[in-house]
Order: structure tokens, then C-alpha cells, then sequence
């Protein structure tokens, strides 16, 4: 990512985490409260075709990733979030029971903006 939109994405990142950070103090990190959160701040959702054309909108927000405990897969309580600031600039952050985390990065060729479940 160039300086210009590493720049753009730290502005972004800005200005989400306070609502983040907000809302996790309050004990809500469910995706339906974050996206009307976050929406308010003036983003649109993010719509892709099957064939992962973009069609518009920046943000997605979304459960957490499956994860292997135990026996079997189970999903943590929690919410994702990634927005896509350029091609190339990301600002991703999650929100869960324990924390809650907001930074920049580029984009992964197998998961757009946000960082695949496993090894990439």
C-alpha cells in the first residue's frame, strides 16, 4: 500500500475505533449493532457479484471466523469488520467478549480485507 492510502486508511481506522471501543465497553459485539453503528458514519455496504465483481459500498461486517476447539468447529461471539479504503488499503477490526482491535493493511487475494482463517 502506498503512503498516500496508508495515510487514508489510518484516517479511516480513526475514525472507527472509537465506535468500536464504544460499543465494547457497553458489552455489545453482535454484527447487527456494529453495521447500524458504523452506517451512521456515512459508509455503504460492500456488494459483490458470485464471481467477486464489486458493485459498490466499501464495508462488510460480518460473525467471526469459525474456529477448531476441542471436537469440532464452533464460531466465537463476535463481530468483523473490514473496509476497503482504495484498491490497495484496507482498515480491518473485530470485536469480541475479550477485546477488540482496529488497524490498516492490504487487501488478501483470497479474502479481500479481511486476513484468511488460516495460513496464508
Amino acid at each position: 500500500m502506498g503512503p498516500a492510502h496508508a495515510q487514508d486508511a489510518e484516517r479511516e481506522a480513526a475514525r472507527i475505533r472509537p465506535v468500536i471501543e464504544r460499543l465494547w465497553e457497553q458489552r455489545t459485539w453482535d454484527p447487527v449493532t456494529l453495521r447500524t453503528a458504523l452506517l451512521r458514519l456515512g459508509y455503504r455496504e460492500e456488494r459483490v457479484t458470485q464471481d467477486g465483481k464489486r458493485l459498490g459500498g466499501r464495508l462488510t461486517v460480518t460473525t467471526m471466523s469459525p474456529r477448531w476447539k476441542d471436537d469440532g468447529y464452533v464460531t466465537p461471539e463476535g463481530t468483523r469488520v473490514a473496509l476497503r479504503v482504495h484498491d490497495d488499503a484496507c482498515v480491518s477490526a473485530f470485536v469480541q467478549k475479550s477485546n477488540f482491535e482496529v488497524r490498516t493493511n492490504g487487501p488478501y487475494p483470497e479474502t479481500g480485507c479481511f486476513e484468511p482463517p488460516y495460513g496464508h
